[in-house]
């Protein structure tokens, strides 16, 4: 008999009246139920972390870094058990799967360190005018107050990790509801806070049903909103609570720009690899997996035999064979939503050079050209393995060819030019460029987020953190400087 995974409220393990089927997009099996809270038990979690709000945000920092620092332990410890969830739940093969344990790993021990060393406070000197002589400024940071975490299926691990870790660093209360489709990897997280002495009812994990969340959004006790997940859905929740603090992470399509200098055979080869890779290591469901490749004509007629090549490379099957580059998609409804695109855009003149096939949940990875402009796939984010593959004249055009878009959230530049680099990173309107490789690349400490549709806010943990805090000034008077 499937066992049924309890949700976490105020800390405590507990279920509720019904529960929700995992199934594996891969095979269809049944991976776990989870138990789903009653509107009562929502309830009293969000009851609960705003009760406790003045209490945890004086917990004294170490209490914090060592309960953060125990989950990043624990997950180094559980790692395989908990790559194989990530796989069974989510059809990610079992290799990105590891490596996004050990991203999650790196999320919980960079937030036990910042944890240790934020909010020292800084003082300034007000004796530059006359006026503030005597007087000494001191600025900390103070919780905005409890946080709402919405985190994706993409990276069931890793994203609510993303939510909750800076939460527990700052010392606010977070509820946080993983994806439907995938709420077993973030109830797990709940199973490792547990085991810490973190305050009762700091944090819940609740796999709440999506259509329950309007009324957990615009509950006034959780002023903090931290979501990623779909444009569609980011912007009516903004919209809905004008005015609360909103961190919206959103879609991309990402694009890689070859430069005519990354030129040698060596260099092409290097292209290849890394954009067949990055167009398909999760099913393409990645805001910074690449959906573009933008390349300067002296190059482009070498290149794209290159490219595919490389993505008929990538193997195709099950997600827990360790050869497997590229799984299912997250269902059957989102492999049939990327064919109809791609149907589409072949229906308007685009040229397909492989793959635009699809098996059940699993899409093939696939290469175009010539796509039209106004098709649903040069405007939209695919969220599938897809990519695209376009002649320009020159650097100008090809970032002109990045900035035509809704999107701005990663660029990824294949050039030598230093010049070149700094340029692009003046003219893109992306929030990263990445020089010499894919957009795919985040590290969990840098900054995270994107311009124009891609959201508003910042991901990684210091920043994470920032967002969640805001400032307040003392000063003090009859100060002898």
């Amino acid at each position: 008999m499937t066992s049924i995974h309890a949700f976490w409220l105020a800390g405590r393990q507990t279920t509720g009246e019904t529960t929700l089927d995992v199934t594996s997009p891969w095979d269809g099996r049944l991976v776990g139920k989870a138990a789903v809270p009653t509107d009562a038990q929502v309830e009293e979690a969000v009851a609960a972390a705003h009760a406790v709000r003045d209490e945890f945000a004086a917990t004294p920092a170490h209490v914090r870094a060592a309960a953060l620092a125990h989950v990043s332990r624990r997950l180094v410890e559980r790692t395989e058990e908990i790559a194989q969830l990530i796989s069974a739940e989510n059809g990610k093969p079992i290799k990105w799967a590891r490596g996004e344990v050990g991203r999650a790993v790196s999320v919980f021990r960079f937030a036990s360190e910042e944890a240790r060393r934020f909010n020292g406070g800084e003082s300034q000197r007000l004796d530059t005018d006359a006026g503030g002589q005597g007087r000494l400024a001191l600025t900390r940071r103070f919780p905005k107050g409890v946080v709402l975490g919405i985190a994706p299926f993409n990276f069931p691990l890793n994203l609510c990790a993303h939510k909750i870790a800076p939460a527990i660093a700052v010392g606010t209360p977070i509820i946080l509801k993983p994806a439907p489709a995938t709420p077993l990897s973030g109830l797990l997280i709940g199973e490792l806070l547990a085991e810490t002495e973190l305050p009762a009812g700091s944090w819940s994990v609740l796999p709440v049903a999506n259509d329950k969340m309007p009324a957990l959004v615009q509950d006034e006790r959780l002023p903090v909103v931290s979501f990623t997940g779909s444009e569609q859905v980011g912007y009516a929740i903004m919209d809905s609570v004008p005015r609360k603090h909103c961190t919206l992470e959103l879609g991309g399509n990402g694009a890689a720009v070859v430069l005519g200098d990354f030129s040698s055979e060596a260099d092409l080869d290097w292209v290849a690899a890394r954009v067949a890779t990055f167009s398909n290591y999760q099913g393409g469901q990645s805001c910074i997996s690449v959906q573009r490749v933008i390349a300067d004509a002296s190059v482009y007629d070498r290149l794209l035999p290159k490219i595919v090549t490389a993505v008929e490379g990538q193997v195709t099957g099950d997600p827990s064979d360790p050869k497997t580059d590229v799984g299912p998609l997250v269902s059957e409804d989102a492999a049939k939503r990327v064919e109809s695109w791609v149907d589409e855009a072949v229906g308007a003149g685009a040229q397909l050079l492989t793959g635009g096939k699809r098996d059940g949940a699993t899409y093939a990875p696939t290469v175009l050209t010539d796509v039209p402009a106004g098709t649903t796939l040069a405007c939209e984010e695919v969220f599938g393995p897809v990519m695209t593959v376009t002649k320009v004249d020159g650097e100008q055009a090809a970032f002109d060819a990045v900035n035509d878009s809704k999107y701005g959230l990663q660029a990824g530049v294949f050039t030598h030019d230093l010049q070149a680099a700094f340029r692009a990173h003046r003219a893109l309107e992306v929030g990263g460029v990445v020089i010499g490789d894919a957009p795919s690349y985040r590290a969990d400490q840098m900054p995270y987020g994107g311009v124009k549709q891609s959201g508003v806010g910042r991901e990684g943990v210091r920043f994470a953190m920032d967002d969640y805090t805001y400032e307040r000034v003392m000063v003090l008077t009859g100060i002898d400087l």
